[in-house]
């Protein structure tokens, strides 16, 4: 039989771990959201740059978003 003490612990424990997998849950989500809005920006910049309103010497813009795109990606693998 279990003492009160160890009851106590145990759903503290609970809540812990139930609290730590919404925090990552809602993490997950604002990755989700920030993966659609550099995908979006990278979808402009290529229409932009196919339409000849963006120059080659321009590029770093591209590179930075798809750079952000793979570090959100490899934070999922976590």
């Amino acid at each position: 039989m279990k003492n009160r003490t160890n009851v106590l612990i145990e759903d503290e424990e609970k809540a812990l771990l139930l609290h730590e997998i919404e925090v990552v849950e809602s993490i997950n989500e604002s990755k989700e959201k920030y993966r659609k809005i550099v995908q979006a920006g990278i979808a402009q910049w290529i229409k932009d740059f196919k339409s000849g309103h963006i120059k080659v010497n321009t590029v770093d813009d591209l590179k930075k978003l798809i750079e952000l795109d793979i570090s959100l990606l490899k934070d999922e693998d976590l």
